[in-house]
């Protein structure tokens, strides 16, 4: 029913583990095969694709979904629908920035410094970027003159002596300060993101299971960072236990057989459970057990 692209590069390794963790593995001859296949109904046909061009061919309906980031879909100026934003990137959890940084002993502070900055030819600042159209579009709305340049790479590296500054996605921070810039600016937050043809989008069925494959995805994601603990806990001692239980929502309470007490469930951080099953037990809970997940569906 559905065809598929995944990005390839980055997000390839985060994106393949993540179909696998949510019952969807993804299978292909070798590593370096661009076609796929997923054992699932649902799923008629995968690529495997590069990011950048993801927005455009599921724009053009060559696709019905696909994975990529938020920066490529503003980049292309596609038209897509988004079924939805999946919390994870190449390295964490957490989105990635595209930001202009110039160099740290710069006196710019801010985007409106840089309109009366420019160093290059004409006057026009010099930025190069792997998001060319995005960083044109961003700096003619704040009325900076620029000569926008296509990064293919290595482009902090490119200040001082090509650029005056970049454009450039980060997720620390890290690889622009070891590069001796700082950033003055975050132009947009990007998050991956599942995206669908809009025709196909409104297609009843294909919507179904569009939707059905995202709560997967997102089920195994909400799951990574959690866990299930069980324990027992006799009358008397069961409030202060409960008092001690971070959950989703409320515990799981059920009175043992014999009226010996209560046996409580509960989902947890897994952060927490080093320091969570000692004081569990100083409490009084008996019997322990912590068990991973591999879905969570609200």
């Amino acid at each position: 029913m559905l065809r598929v692209v995944l990005p390839k590069g980055s997000l390839e390794k985060a994106t393949l583990e993540l179909f696998g963790a949510a019952d969807l593995a993804v299978t292909r001859s070798s590593d370096v095969d661009y076609r796929a296949s997923i054992d699932d109904p649902r799923v008629d046909e995968v690529r495997i694709l590069r990011p950048q061009e993801i927005p455009l061919y599921v724009s053009d309906g060559m696709f019905d979904i696909g994975i990529t980031g938020r920066d490529w879909v503003e980049e292309r100026g596609s038209e897509v629908t988004t079924l939805g934003v999946l919390q994870y990137s190449k390295a964490s959890s957490q989105p990635v920035r595209v930001v202009l940084a110039v160099p740290k002993d710069s006196p710019v502070g801010s985007v409106a410094d840089l309109a009366a900055s420019g160093t290059g030819s004409g006057g026009a600042l010099r930025v190069s970027t792997e998001y060319p159209e995005l960083t044109r579009r961003y700096l003619e709305k704040h009325g900076v003159r620029a000569e926008v340049s296509l990064s293919y790479g290595a482009t902090e590296a490119k200040v001082p002596d090509i650029a005056d500054c970049v454009v450039e996605i980060t997720e620390t921070g890290r690889a622009l300060r070891a590069a001796g810039l700082k950033i003055v600016e975050t132009l947009l937050v990007s998050h991956t993101e599942l995206i669908a043809n809009r025709a196909a989008a409104e297609d009843p069925d294909k919507r179904h299971a569009m939707e059905q494959l995202f709560t997967l995805l997102q089920g195994a994601l909400e799951a990574r960072d959690k866990v299930l603990v069980k324990l027992n806990v006799t009358s008397e001692q069961l409030t202060d236990v409960i008092d001690l239980l971070p959950s989703l929502r409320s515990p799981t309470v059920s009175e043992l057989f014999g009226k010996e007490g209560f046996a409580v469930e509960t989902v947890v951080p897994k952060s927490e459970i080093n320091t969570l099953i000692p004081a569990l037990k100083d409490r009084g809970a008996t019997d322990i057990i912590e068990l991973a997940l591999s879905k969570i569906v609200h």
